[in-house]
């Protein structure tokens, strides 16, 4: 049996080539053996680790590494003015040169770290360092526009402003400004939402006119801004064994999914991903109002210590004895290995209604085949009662909730399949077809993928969202990615409105984008989804098993 090692913490720093110190907190075994090196670099305060989520770094310590957190650029400890992602390349190359240089370590670096500490790990993958042999990202962006900033064009706007705020407040106390630091730690606590422009706080203005988030409320289309900070452009040429780590409700599952099927197409290396049903963090048992038991809590530090002890340290392992893919199915609450993906397996459910399915839920119908005859479905959006946001993997708090009351409202038209004749397995992204027509130039379509229960109760599974820059559109809107049994006699159910707020701003209408609509000048739009014609209106689901 392993015997863990009685460990000692330090804390340490090097200067940079352009004079910045970066410090950081080493923990190592209290012996004379030599050690590999696990790196976690982040913005957060180097005591704190990333312990929302993982183990504490005396844990891996104790397994005999040499770990080493350190606080970025401009954060914690470190010196220099904070930029979001724009040095943590050149930063990220001289600290694996830095950690290199620590007494008794065997000259091998694995790195770990969940978000932004994922995404550094990415920014130094990209200087193809020798000594880096392979990384954990967990729950990062692979397309940075795509997969963290914006849905499908719709700025991600509670989590983007809440994290604009926290980084802010930070910056706010490490200069010692308490009024400053203190406005910004009540507007955390109570977002900023509803001033005359909602997307562009005044706060922000006044207290962090250097934020990110000034450019990425801007710049509203993929540009060379987006694109020389995103991992997809910059990993182009590397290739290293990666652990992709992921929840079914995490805001960044698109980036995730993304680089762990590039890498898997690719790579040389072994490649596996771990999807839980899991929001941004914690990563427990319970995901808004549902648990899933003792079975859906983190299994990530023991197979990750198992994946590092592989290529650091060359002990065998049992976790290539399985397949690449292993994930969480909700439902039947139990974790599964699987090869792949399905492919083209796949349940379609058309839409159909006589025009009233906003207003009764026995009106708009799911079915697996095309009813006729069927007339459109109308919904009015009006911008003082926007449709809320609840759970998803857009909002704040995340994961599952019971939206029976959002679907009784007349702005939300809902569709519903008759209750299932046997279990049905959902794995991988579902898929909207529709076609809208808007007396507005610009709207929003939000959909949700639910399960009503016999009892009538609905619990969101699913869901997608999309902002629409023409007033006549045929969406295909691919939807978050899932893993879930819906049992037998529960219906499903697709919810479609015209707005998700907080989690995305309300579409003024007008053309104009986030940043620049004013309250004031919001219309009320009448949208109208047609459920046949040219564009049968369907909804796709992938499945596990016959379809």
């Amino acid at each position: 049996m392993f015997n863990p090692y009685p460990i000692k913490k330090e804390t340490a720093s090097f200067i940079t080539k352009d004079g910045i110190s970066l410090a950081a907190d080493i923990y190592r075994p209290d012996s004379r053996e030599s050690f590999p090196i696990l790196l976690m670099r982040q913005p957060y305060g180097k005591t704190i680790a990333s312990t929302v989520v993982y183990a504490h770094p005396s844990w891996y310590a104790r397994q005999g590494y040499i770990v080493v957190i350190q606080d970025v650029r401009g954060r914690g400890n470190s010196t220099g003015n904070f930029n979001l992602f724009a040095h943590e390349i050149s930063d990220g190359l001289e600290t694996i040169e830095w950690v290199l240089t620590i007494p008794n370590n065997t000259g091998v670096v694995g790195m770990y770290g969940f978000s932004y500490q994922g995404m550094t790990q990415l920014y130094a993958a990209a200087n193809g360092h020798s000594a880096l042999k392979t990384i954990c990202p967990a729950m990062i962006a692979h397309d940075l526009y795509r997969d963290w900033g914006y849905e499908n064009e719709a700025f991600n706007l509670q989590y983007n402003l809440a994290w604009s705020i926290q980084l802010a407040a930070e910056t706010a106390r490490l200069k010692g400004d308490e009024t400053a630091y203190q406005k910004l730690w009540v507007a955390s606590r109570n977002l900023p939402l509803f001033d005359p422009i909602a997307a562009s706080p005044q706060i922000l203005q006044d207290l962090a006119a250097d934020s990110f988030y000034h450019d990425w409320i801007t710049r509203y289309l993929p540009d060379d801004y987006w694109q020389n900070l995103s991992p997809q452009h910059l990993l182009k040429n590397i290739d290293l064994p990666m652990l992709h780590i992921g929840g079914w409700f995490d805001p960044h599952l698109r980036g995730t999914l993304s680089l762990y099927q590039e890498m898997q197409v690719r790579s040389i290396y072994p490649q596996r991903l771990i999807i839980g049903a899991w929001t941004h963090l914690p990563w427990g048992r319970k995901v808004g109002e549902i648990d899933y038991g003792q079975e859906a809590i983190s299994p990530v530090d023991k197979m990750q210590l198992q994946w590092f002890d592989y290529f650091l340290k060359g002990q065998e392992t049992e976790l290539f004895k399985n397949p690449p893919l292993y994930l969480f199915q909700m439902g039947s609450n139990q974790w599964r290995y699987l090869e792949k993906f399905p492919g083209e397996n796949q349940q379609i459910y058309y839409l159909a209604s006589q025009g009233l399915a906003n207003l009764r839920e026995d009106e708009g119908k799911l079915s697996a085949i095309l009813l006729e005859p069927a007339i459109e479905d109308t919904i009015v959006h009006d911008p003082w009662r926007p449709v809320p946001s609840l759970g998803g993997h857009s909002a704040l708090p995340g994961g599952i909730f019971d939206r029976t009351m959002l679907d009784c409202r007349s702005d939300v038209i809902t569709y519903t399949s008759p209750p299932l004749e046997k279990d049905l397995t959902i794995l991988g992204s579902p898929r909207l077809d529709c076609y809208c027509q808007a007396d507005a130039v610009s709207f929003d379509i939000c959909a949700v993928v639910s399960q009503v229960t016999p009892d009538g109760r609905v619990f969101n599974i699913t869901q997608g969202y999309k902002r629409v820059n023409n007033p006549e559109s045929s969406l295909n809107m691919v939807m978050q990615a899932t893993f879930i049994t819906i049992p037998q006699g529960h219906s499903l159910r697709l919810s479609l409105s015209a707005s998700c707020f907080p989690a995305h701003p309300v579409n003024a209408g007008t053309g104009s984008y986030p940043h620049q609509s004013r309250a004031i000048d919001f219309s009320t739009i009448t949208i109208k989804v047609f459920c046949q014609g040219n564009f049968p209106a369907k909804l796709l689901l992938p499945l596990v098993g016959e379809s």
